[in-house]
């Protein structure tokens, strides 16, 4: 598992083309386990908090306490206008909560919170970019501690 600054530095132009999806827009599709290992899709927003990616939620909601019991989790970053300009981004991982109020702050940029709110650390096990390249759909794909690998394929 790895950080978010430990993606960035072993593969920074991945990680620029992956954060900039992430950016690209709002909302994106969390993917948790319910309590029977069947999979749950839900609505969620990321941030940048120091070396960390993270993602909240409300008190008590499903995906976090699936979280909470299984961290095991992937976030697909939305494709926005349907263009896949950019690239369709996915990152595998585990949550871990963060209990810490000072890095609640700080994933709240620096304001109160309203309410109470669980928030997630984000331990990166690997990251995906596809994209169309020309006439060729590029997989990029970075696990930690291994380099970026490409595997081009021909559109037909």
């Amino acid at each position: 598992m790895a950080t978010w600054q430990q993606f960035t530095e072993e593969a920074p132009e991945l990680a620029a083309a992956v954060r900039a999806r992430l950016e690209a827009t709002k909302h994106h599709v969390l993917a948790t386990l319910r309590r029977d290992g069947s999979p749950r899709v839900s609505g969620t927003e990321v941030g940048f908090t120091g070396p960390d990616l993270t993602v909240g939620s409300m008190p008590g909601a499903r995906k976090a306490r699936d979280l909470q019991r299984d961290g095991r989790c992937a976030i697909h970053a939305n494709p926005g206008d349907g263009s896949m300009s950019g690239g369709d981004a996915k990152v595998s991982s585990t949550a871990v909560e963060v209990a810490d109020a000072a890095a609640h702050l700080a994933a709240n940029g620096g304001e109160e919170q309203p309410g109470p709110f669980h928030l997630f650390r984000i331990e990166l096990s690997e990251a995906v970019l596809t994209k169309v390249e020309g006439d060729q759909l590029v997989i990029s794909r970075w696990a930690p501690g291994d380099p970026v690998r490409r595997s081009p394929t021909l559109v037909a």
